[in-house]
């Protein structure tokens, strides 16, 4: 069965602290997220053990994200009553309809083993969340194209990441939302492979270091504005995962190299 994947953005009150935000989503918002019919739950969480710098340049003044809420769903009319658990948390909260493509996933590289952890347990290292605009200069197919067949694999070659989830979004749904073009979740083996611009570019000797960087700056502004970019580190919890739900590994707009991509 083909489930339907909503992802919520949530912005909390400034003074709710991040142990606070986490405990809220997890102990008592998650149960009742699953309680109103999610059939599988994820959230992206700006934990006490993320506090950090994205390392991905933005000029935006937009009040960063507090977390993500991943829910799928088997039914869309359950929505309302997800809506509702999420809103009694007293977070301010922006909702998608995404289609999913899992880039890759633990164990799919030499940079993670894959999957051993439970449901609950907060995945090894950290987390990255960033909110992709899709520039008026480009057709969405173009867009489409770029970000999948030239971003991805360009970012899959270089960088050290163990997981990359691509959401693209085709509805928002909730009133005042952004009209982001897609939603990205990337993560990394540690913070180090993060602050350490030789871990995070994939330079192993120092002349490589610029022609890696050339090749990641070159294929983010050929799809995003680079200025534009909305980027938060957080902490990643897989609250339920039910191997029923199908993963879709590829999309159309995805090709085998990079080479042929503008």
């Amino acid at each position: 069965m083909d489930f339907h994947k909503l992802v919520y953005l949530l912005w909390a009150p400034r003074d709710l602290g991040r142990a606070a935000l986490r405990d809220t989503l997890l102990g008592t918002c998650a149960p009742r997220l699953l309680e109103a019919g999610a059939v599988q739950l994820a959230m992206h969480i700006a934990d006490p053990e993320s506090k950090m710098r994205s390392p991905s340049p933005t000029i935006t003044f937009d009040r960063p994200i507090s977390a993500a809420a991943s829910v799928w769903l088997e039914d869309l009319a359950r929505r309302p009553a997800i809506e509702a658990a999420l809103a009694a948390t007293g977070l301010q909260l922006a909702g998608y309809l995404v289609r999913e493509t899992v880039y890759t996933d633990y164990g799919d590289n030499r940079h993670a083993a894959p999957r051993d952890w439970p449901d609950g347990q907060r995945s090894p290292g950290i987390s990255q969340v960033t909110l992709l605009e899709r520039p008026r200069r480009l057709a969405y197919e173009e867009w489409m194209r770029r970000w999948h067949g030239r971003m991805s694999p360009v970012s899959e070659a270089i960088q050290p990441r163990t997981r990359y989830v691509r959401n693209e979004v085709v509805e928002v749904l909730t009133p005042g939302g952004t009209p982001f073009g897609g939603i990205a979740e990337e993560c990394w083996p540690s913070k180090r492979h993060v602050t350490n611009f030789f871990r995070y570019f994939g330079a192993r000797r120092p002349w490589q270091l610029p022609g890696n960087l050339f090749k990641i700056l070159g294929a983010v502004t050929s799809f995003l504005t680079f200025g534009r970019i909305r980027s938060t580190m957080m902490g990643e919890y897989f609250v339920r995962t039910d191997p029923r739900g199908p993963k879709v590994r590829r999309s159309a707009f995805d090709v085998s190299s990079a080479a042929t991509a503008p």
